[in-house]
């Protein structure tokens, strides 16, 4: 169960690459990119209606470069997703890449909702029970449906329900800050945060609400990565810290760049990690109260056991700063 619990805090910072990619195989053997992150080969936004089954070519022929360079030497492999375009697309996508699945983490589902979640559903379960090690998934909240406010809650409700029959194999619960974006014609610059726009800052409050308590949600994606002055950085800092307060855990980034950007902002404080450290330890003395570690704040066992489960999980997985 713990190990089922590091896997689903160390997707971390996901890069999305297009599946057309036939570069990335190299890059990722070249060690560039580090040595804590995740990749999506991206058969959907990324790539043109006409070019969907050479971009499936080149994910499966991606997955065998770097299958083969795995046998033959020892090299860093981040968990490696697909994002597919609809649950349709599976099997064959699944056909291509089976000979390599040891090195394969698990598909990515665009816009899942009402309409479609069984059907993805469906097909992870009969690739499951062709696999013989756990293929994951990740569904993305992003369709329009959950924009209404009128139907939304509701509409949360029933993707919880179908996120909760596959719990097994969700690894996060992800969210297009773009595609919401797109709703309202907004778009942030590098001095502002999605929270700065409201009613996106209203719609991913309640998406944490419905599943934040029970799976890891990771945060929207950040558009900049280039700048004078670096102030791309430092709003990419501003608004991972935000995601982080409000219960956002990684971040799905799309240039190298932002990597480790993330990865930073991902590790604790000293501070956090020792008073997380002592929570966890508390002695059974009957006062269940304290001092923190640096003498500013109360820490309660009670009101800050999760908390402190959650801070001494990211200080092994990220570090402690």
């Amino acid at each position: 169960m713990i190990e089922n619990v590091e896997m689903k805090y160390s997707v971390g910072a996901l890069l999305y690459s297009p599946a057309l990619n036939n570069k990335i195989g190299r890059t990722i053997l070249g060690g560039t990119l580090g040595d804590k992150y995740s990749l999506a080969l991206c058969l959907e936004d990324t790539i043109a209606p006409d070019m969907v089954e050479t971009a499936e070519k080149q994910a499966g022929e991606t997955l065998r470069q770097l299958f083969e360079a795995r046998q033959e030497r020892d090299v860093y492999l981040p968990k490696l997703f697909i994002r597919v375009r609809e649950p349709e697309q599976m099997q064959r996508v699944w056909k291509r890449i089976r000979p390599y699945r040891e090195i394969f983490t698990g598909f990515i589902f665009p816009k899942y909702t009402v309409s479609n979640a069984a059907a993805y559903n469906q097909e992870m379960i009969r690739i499951n029970e062709m696999s013989d090690r756990k293929i994951y998934m990740m569904p993305i909240l992003e369709s329009r449906d959950i924009v209404d406010f009128r139907t939304r809650m509701g509409i949360l409700g029933k993707i919880r329900d179908q996120v909760d029959a596959m719990e097994d194999l969700v690894l996060n619960v992800r969210v297009g800050g773009n595609d919401f974006s797109n709703e309202f014609a907004a778009r942030r610059h590098y001095d502002e945060t999605i929270y700065d726009i409201l009613p996106i800052a209203q719609l991913l409050g309640d998406i944490l609400t419905v599943f934040s308590r029970d799976y890891v949600v990771s945060g929207p994606v950040w558009e900049f990565f280039s700048s004078d002055n670096h102030e791309w950085k430092r709003g990419l800092m501003q608004e991972l810290k935000l995601d982080r307060l409000n219960g956002f855990i990684g971040k799905t980034v799309i240039h190298p760049k932002q990597i480790p950007v993330v990865n930073e902002m991902l590790k604790v404080t000293s501070k956090d990690y020792e008073d997380a450290k002592a929570i966890l330890n508390w002695d059974n003395s009957g006062i269940q109260v304290g001092k923190s570690f640096g003498g500013e704040r109360m820490n309660e066992v009670r009101t800050n056991y999760n908390w402190a489960k959650k801070t001494m999980l990211l200080s092994e997985l990220y570090g402690i700063i």
